[in-house]
């Protein structure tokens, strides 16, 4: 009798280490995607800081496009506040997907400024401009690697979660899939065009 109930505490006992180590392990999953994205934050914010004074430097040229102007920046505001609300919990699918949507919409508003741009051959040529260029280059570089590693964590995180006999602790703990910064449409798949 004694050695059932010491069988039966002795494989209960081997389940909870188990359990703490799945749940271990699931924690640092979702921490480390969480980084990943807060590393896309700093370079979105870097971009986000960018634009204004690219527009400025654009705007004595382009004095008749204010509609093109217009829209970069209430992109740009768009981005910034989806930015905010992803980087509370990159976890919640919801804020990933207005990021997304928000990032596409900045991106198309900053491929019309830029052909515009080529319009004007004084401000293809003008030293802040060209820097600005390349600013933007690095960054929209910087971007795609940073999402890069958070779809890789995201991806290693849902992996964990999803596959059996890691799935029942996961959803004996709520934890949650985590969503892809995947994009949607084909004109969000092209970086604006910067070069001049």
């Amino acid at each position: 009798m004694y050695i059932i109930i010491a069988v039966v505490l002795g494989v209960a006992f081997l389940v909870f280490l188990w359990v703490i180590g799945v749940y271990n392990s699931l924690i640092t999953l979702r921490n480390r995607f969480k980084n990943s994205f807060a590393q896309i934050d700093v370079q979105l914010k870097r971009r986000y800081d960018l634009i204004p004074n690219m527009l400025e430097t654009v705007k004595g040229y382009l004095k008749h496009e204010s509609e093109t102007l217009e829209a970069v920046v209430k992109a740009r505001n768009q981005a910034v506040s989806a930015g905010q609300a992803a980087a509370e919990n990159p976890a919640d699918s919801r804020a990933m997907n207005q990021l997304v949507s928000a990032e596409g919409q900045l991106g198309g508003a900053l491929s019309r400024l830029m052909l515009v741009v080529e319009q004007y051959p004084d401000l293809k040529a003008s030293q802040n401009m060209m820097q600005f260029q390349e600013e933007l280059a690095s960054t929209e570089n910087r971007i795609s690697f940073a999402r890069q590693a958070f779809n890789d964590s995201v991806t290693l995180y849902n992996t964990k979660r999803e596959t059996f006999p890691s799935n029942i602790v996961a959803g004996m703990f709520n934890f949650q899939e985590a969503t892809l910064f995947e994009v949607d449409t084909p004109e969000e798949r092209q970086a604006p065009k910067v070069s001049f």
